[in-house]
């Protein structure tokens, strides 16, 4: 089965992100603005969610099973990240 190129991409990967930087995916974005060196602290957490991309999402006849691989996706990338 073929799928869409942006298929599994709704949330920017929560593993391998970058500080002060936008952190995008197709529809939701994040920015973890950190201050300091080594024991760096954050100092702002962004979020954002662009609604045209997520229009289009739900407009795509995959949404359904589109979605469901992105929240499994980020559930074990947030068990990953806690540990």
């Amino acid at each position: 089965m073929e799928h869409k190129e942006c298929y599994g991409t709704m949330f920017p990967d929560a593993i391998h992100f970058r500080n002060n930087e936008p952190n995008v995916g197709k529809v939701f974005t994040f920015k973890l603005d950190s201050t300091g060196g080594m024991g760096a602290a954050r100092s702002a957490r962004i979020f954002s969610a662009n609604i045209k991309e997520w229009d289009d999402c739900l407009k795509c006849p995959e949404f359904e099973h589109c979605y469901k691989l992105c929240m499994a996706k980020m559930s074990l990338q947030s068990v990953i990240v806690s540990e």
